[in-house]
């Protein structure tokens, strides 16, 4: 199917920046969606960003400070900007295609304030 492997994740103060990464292998011409996710802890995974082919979907939560690209079919970025502690968290790629989702394996981000 699809491998996922995310990178850029760190510590950060509140305020700043960073830029995750995920470079997709295998079989990455039948994904059809790709975006981030994130879970806090003690808290259920939810939707950052997602993009396909003609659009791009954020969380309430991010709009106006994170950005999500595709630079090439192997690889979704996402520039998160403003950072604030509650983005805190570890963020998952994720790969949508006919017949399968998958994951990444998580990178940490943490906003200190």
């Amino acid at each position: 199917q699809v491998q996922l492997v995310e990178s850029g994740g760190g510590l950060v103060q509140a305020g700043g920046s960073l830029r995750l990464s995920c470079a997709a292998s295998g079989r990455i011409f039948s994904i059809s969606v790709m975006g981030w996710y994130r879970q806090a802890p003690g808290k259920q995974r939810e939707l950052v960003a997602t993009i396909t082919s003609s659009n791009a979907n954020y969380a309430d939560s991010v709009k106006g400070r994170f950005t999500i690209s595709r630079a090439n079919t192997k690889t979704v970025d996402l520039q998160m900007d403003s950072l604030k502690p509650e983005d805190t968290a570890v963020y998952y790629c994720n790969a949508v295609g006919p017949v399968f989702t998958s994951w990444g394996q998580g990178t940490q981000v943490t906003v200190s304030s």
